[in-house]
């Protein structure tokens, strides 16, 4: 079993708000130039699969400026690594930089794999005066023994923050095709892992490469919210807007969620912890939904 063998860092009391979270290849100028224009919470600065082997060390040498553009309105930087342990090094010493607000983590399998870049994220850290533990993790699960070691992984390290499922990796790995069914219950087994360590869910129910049938992609999303996650990772801007408008409160939510917190606080008056509204009883966990939806929206 890996020790931490360094000081624990403690996990930031605030989650990110990450409705969408755009893959950029790292390399490609323009498109990192125009990041900051999509409108997504955050962009992936993608070191690993979208970059070819040969540009890698170009990519990792032009991160320091790329990370100022892609952040410009505000939005998150993150920046996927790759898995190989030679280029895993070199990516984590061009990444840990001031800027970067986290680490995407492709193919993680178990939790000392979590542990050991934890430890040398520290460690560079320390080195470079940065602040202990700013730098965070989003796990991406794209092999079916990580499915085995979820609860592990999630409560890994306080650097981790979000979980989701890998639809393309993960179905390959199985010898099988991004379908509905097959999908379903890796998906889940994140989403239930995730939210039993408080980290961010991420993702829907489908292939991350369909872009292109918007129709379809806004019906897969809006499911995704309902079943209890929080956003989803895109791979084209026109993915950006229907996943802001799906993961967040419409504005029927939010007037039922007044409406509630409203009737909430009269019940409280009369000693009362449930109640009824509207025909319907409300207990303490709707009420706790109603309050979710308001801090979501702003309210």
């Amino acid at each position: 079993m890996i020790k931490n063998t360094v000081p624990a860092v403690e996990r930031p009391m605030s989650v990110p708000r990450w409705r969408s979270l755009l893959f950029v290849p790292a390399h490609v100028l323009r498109f990192v130039e125009a990041a900051h224009e999509r409108g997504a919470d955050g962009v992936i600065l993608d070191l690993e699969d979208s970059v070819p082997q040969d540009q890698k060390d170009e990519a990792r040498r032009r991160l320091p400026e790329s990370v100022a553009k892609v952040a410009r309105k505000g939005a998150s930087a993150l920046v996927r690594v790759n898995r190989g342990l030679r280029s895993l090094a070199a990516d984590l010493d061009a990444a840990v930089i001031a800027g970067v607000d986290a680490l995407v983590l492709p193919k993680t399998d178990s939790a000392e794999w979590v542990l050991e870049i934890a430890n040398a994220v520290s460690e560079l850290e320390r080195e470079r005066n940065l602040p202990p533990g700013r730098i965070r993790f989003l796990a991406q699960i794209e092999t079916p023994g990580a499915l085995q070691r979820l609860a592990a992984i999630a409560a890994a390290n306080p650097r981790m923050v979000a979980m989701a499922l890998g639809p393309e990796d993960f179905t390959a790995a199985v010898g099988g095709a991004p379908q509905f069914d097959l999908l379903l219950a890796p998906n889940l087994s994140v989403l239930f892992a995730a939210r039993a360590a408080g980290l961010l869910p991420l993702g829907f129910i489908g292939s991350i490469g369909e872009f292109s049938d918007t129709d379809k992609l806004r019906e897969a999303t809006a499911h995704a919210r309902r079943l209890g996650f929080a956003g989803a990772l895109a791979i084209h801007p026109t993915q950006v807007a229907i996943f802001n408008e799906a993961f967040s409160p419409s504005v029927q939510e939010v007037e039922w969620a007044r409406a509630v917190v409203a009737a909430e606080n009269d019940a409280a008056a009369r000693g009362l912890a449930a109640f009824s509204l509207n025909g319907k009883m409300v207990d303490p966990p709707v009420v706790r939904r109603a309050h979710e939806i308001l801090a979501l929206a702003g309210n």
